[in-house]
């Protein structure tokens, strides 16, 4: 693979897998806080912000799922 322009990029190389289940538990970690902040504002009627908790505990969920799958 090489950058536009540049030359080429060295290889990747994967993460060792206790490193990827620590990010993973990290990002179940702050997914549930995320979570907890969106059903306490929804509780509280703060619509806007238990959507932004919401969006924010369903990205960083994708992410630690991504960081487990692709290593």
């Amino acid at each position: 693979m090489t950058a536009p322009g540049g030359p080429p990029l060295p290889p990747q190389l994967s993460r060792p897998l206790l490193e990827r289940i620590g990010l993973a538990l990290v990002a179940l970690l702050f997914g549930a806080l995320f979570g907890g902040v969106a059903v306490a504002a929804w509780s509280g009627g703060e619509v806007f912000l238990a959507a932004m908790g919401a969006i924010g505990c369903l990205m960083t969920l994708w992410v630690g799922v991504l960081t487990m799958v692709r290593g």
